[in-house]
């Protein structure tokens, strides 16, 4: 399938973007004095609602479409559900192979920590191990959202905001115990930094392993299997977190204020 040069530019400039975010949340850390839960909770909240709704209304519905055109009426729709359940599998799979204790759903609070200028090498070890947990978590995501962006810009640019929100709480995760266990600063950052730089390796890893399959059916089945990926992150991550993080009122809030929104987006730009 051809595939012009700015798309392509654009698809990865997104995937980038997205997996850099990581180095906000770092910033967050080092120069809050306490965690805004609130606004942590309703924007993990809100990220949650802009992938469901996305995932199921349109990514679901083009992949079903697509691969309809090809398989038929209800070849074609069972095709697309295995995909999407495929999708959910990977990325579960990735969660169960990432031992809880590293996992970086385990957001830290800046609160949580003390600095006290000396070398711990028990956060440390669980800054490094974040960083690594996150840059795997991370690698399928690259490759999702350089898919959309590829496929369809409008949806894989939420795709790219959805998870570029979802990223800033990594990077806290990644930078805090990093920071306080040596006092280094940019030491926290650069780990931070280069967990989100798996995004776009994994979106140009896919691309160049793909490149040569890539057609109509294929970018069905992967669409497919990106909405899987987006709602068991949203479940399983986004909106655990914000609950967590803030009431559950102000989660659900961010939730449906991002539904109204990536509605809105979709009805503008159809």
């Amino acid at each position: 399938m051809d595939i012009s040069t700015n798309k392509f530019l654009l698809a990865f400039a997104l995937t980038l973007f997205a997996g850099l975010s990581t180095g906000i949340g770092s910033l967050f850390a080092f120069y809050a004095r306490k965690t805004n839960k609130i606004f942590l909770s309703a924007s993990l909240g809100f990220s949650a609602g802009v992938m469901i709704y996305v995932s199921m209304i349109e990514i679901f519905t083009e992949a079903r479409e697509s691969l309809e055109i090809i398989y038929g009426a209800p070849k074609g729709y069972w095709v697309t559900v295995i995909a999407f359940f495929a999708g959910v599998f990977l990325i579960a799979l990735i969660d169960k192979i990432i031992p809880s204790k590293d996992n970086p759903h385990e957001i830290c609070e800046i609160e949580d920590m003390t600095e006290d200028g000396t070398v711990d090498p028990v956060l440390l070890r669980m800054g490094l191990f974040s960083a690594l947990a996150i840059a795997i978590h991370n690698f399928p995501e690259g490759l999702a959202t350089f898919v959309a962006n590829i496929q369809d810009p409008k949806i894989g640019i939420s795709i790219a905001v959805a998870i570029a929100i979802h990223n800033i709480p990594e990077g806290i995760a990644v930078s805090i115990p990093i920071f306080y266990a040596t006092g280094d600063r940019k030491k926290a950052f650069k780990y931070s930094f280069l967990s989100g730089l798996s995004e776009p390796v994994g979106a140009l890893i896919g691309y160049f392993l793909l490149i040569k399959f890539l057609n109509a059916s294929l970018f069905g089945l992967v669409f497919a299997g990106v909405a899987g990926i987006m709602v068991y992150i949203s479940l399983d991550e986004l909106l655990p977190a914000a609950e967590k993080y803030g009431e559950h009122h102000i989660s659900i809030y961010g939730l449906i204020a991002g539904m109204g929104v990536m509605a809105l987006c979709l009805l503008l730009f159809a």
